[in-house]
């Protein structure tokens, strides 16, 4: 299986269109429209074609051989002219440095949403590195748009076109009012065949496919191909709720299982661009996991609530000077609750850069709200020092968790290639079986943090595991780095050694 991108788009002009009359017999579910052609008819207009080209680097091998004509990605006719010049190209030709850069074409597709300024919404990986970038109308005329702004975190991109003639636009609607069931057309370029219209409805909502942060993507089933990049998706009522980006795929075809980004989402990025030629993302400075069940238990944290673990507050980071600390929990941010790890950087992200926001935590069994000023979340984020180094020990068995640990001498620091200010208590032995194998804990694996209380030395990791132990505590929360980074890690108090947790 594989995932192939496609694109992303925006509008927001034109008054919503009236919805569409569906036949709704008495005491009958809704059906189907009985047509999607005057619909289709209204929106066609505003649907745009996308061709860009730029100059590649030729490739070596055969440099007088014919070339091959630039095609859609993905058309039906790729794999004929392929195999024809393959078969056709002359015979003996070596690799050479004489052949000349050719230049590489690919079409996507995008939308209009304001016919004054000619602004048209695309994805970013649709003319992402391109010299020339073409809108090509419902009429077949051909402009030539300027870049506005690009997105790439969100594959946005908005470019600007000028028009003698009247342009249509279209405007976007409300994404989240769209619900799992509702009926959704989708109208773009596929292969490049021009604006083609399909129908289908919302399969599901807030999916994460893997492309980044801020995965949030309408599922829908409605035919979706390669060059559909860019390309709106309607609700009933004509409005863009959703930007075809992505489809799964084993063949590179449509298999019913196309992703839009959400509306709502593309609303606010659009309108950056427009304005500043770039995004600019709200910022706390934060390493973040999810809270398992064990994760929960260990903190203590009511029933149902989860929200996002903080692994790490980065220096001098916006959350660090607000005052918090690794082991805190992000419930609520800016009145909107965090229903779990992979939330929080949107909901983040949606806020003002500068604005002081109040944020809900959990910490020590009790909630607690502090107040952060948003920083912008920079192209590299940074990581936070390590304190001072502690005095050395020897190694100590944690019994019951299937652990030996001892300070970090020289030695033990070239022998796990840890960096020069790596602090904490590192794992020097994990018993197969035990709590900590199953937790996939590693001899070279550093423990930071127990319960939330830093740790410099084992007598002091043993001793936060005693105090845990006569409070009748189950779970121990651990935080413990390597070379992947930090992590939150809870452990079952009460196993025995040797034996699963």
């Amino acid at each position: 299986m594989r995932i192939v991108h496609l694109a992303l788009a925006g509008a927001l002009a034109l008054s919503p269109l009236a919805p569409l009359p569906l036949i709704s017999p008495a005491g009958a579910q809704q059906r189907a429209p009985e047509s999607f052609a005057p619909l289709a008819r209204e929106l066609l207009p505003a649907v745009v074609n996308i061709s860009t080209s730029k100059n590649v680097a030729p490739r070596a091998g055969r440099p007088n051989a014919p070339e091959m004509p630039q095609l859609p990605p993905g058309s039906p006719f790729e794999e004929f002219f392929r195999d024809f010049f393959n078969r056709n190209r002359p015979p003996g030709q070596g690799e050479g440095p004489q052949q000349r850069p050719r230049r590489a074409q690919s079409l996507g597709s995008g939308f209009i949403i304001d016919a004054q300024e000619g602004i048209v919404v695309t994805n970013n990986h649709v003319i992402d590195g391109a010299d020339e970038i073409n809108v090509i109308l419902q009429d077949k005329t051909s402009i030539r748009a300027e870049l506005v702004g690009t997105d790439p975190r969100t594959d946005i991109a908005v470019l600007r076109i000028k028009h003698d003639k009247p342009l249509a636009a279209v405007a976007f609607g409300d994404s989240d009012q769209s619900e799992v069931g509702d009926w959704v057309i989708a109208i773009g370029n596929p292969f490049g065949f021009g604006g083609t219209v399909t129908a289908g409805i919302v399969s599901a909502r807030g999916r994460d496919i893997g492309q980044g942060l801020y995965d949030d993507f309408i599922q829908t089933d409605a035919s979706i191909n390669q060059g559909n990049s860019g390309g709106p998706l309607f609700n009933m009522r004509g409005q863009v709720i959703g930007i075809n980006t992505a489809i799964v795929s084993p063949s590179g075809v449509s298999a019913g299982l196309g992703f839009s980004i959400p509306s709502n989402m593309a609303t606010r990025v659009v309108a950056q661009l427009r304005d500043a030629g770039r995004v600019r993302r709200g910022w706390i400075g934060v390493n973040i996991q999810g809270v398992t069940d064990d994760i929960a238990e260990a903190l203590r944290l009511p029933a149902g609530t989860r929200g996002a673990l903080v692994a790490r507050a980065q220096e001098d980071g916006p959350a660090a000077k607000a005052g918090i600390r690794s082991g805190d929990v992000i419930i609520r941010f800016n009145g909107v609750a965090v229903p779990e790890m992979r939330a929080l950087p949107r909901i983040v992200a949606d806020n003002t850069v500068g604005s002081s926001v109040p944020v809900v935590i959990w910490r020590d069994g009790k909630e607690e709200t502090v107040t952060i000023t948003l920083g912008e979340l920079p192209t590299e984020q940074r990581q936070a020092e390590a304190p001072a180094a502690p005095s050395v020990q020897g190694p100590v068995e944690l019994a019951g968790l299937g652990l030996r640990v001892a300070a970090i001498t020289n030695e033990l620091r070239q022998r796990f290639n840890l960096k020069p200010e790596q602090r904490g208590v590192v794992i020097v032995e994990v018993v197969p079986g035990s709590a900590a194998a199953e937790r996939e804990l590693r001899p070279g694996d550093v423990i930071v943090e127990v319960q939330q209380q830093r740790v410099a030395t084992p007598a002091e990791v043993q001793e936060q595991v005693e105090r845990l132990r006569r409070q009748n505590r189950n779970v121990g929360l651990f935080a413990v780095e390597n070379a992947g980074g930090q992590r939150f890690v809870p452990l079952r108090l009460n196993a025995r050694s040797g034996a699963p947790g």
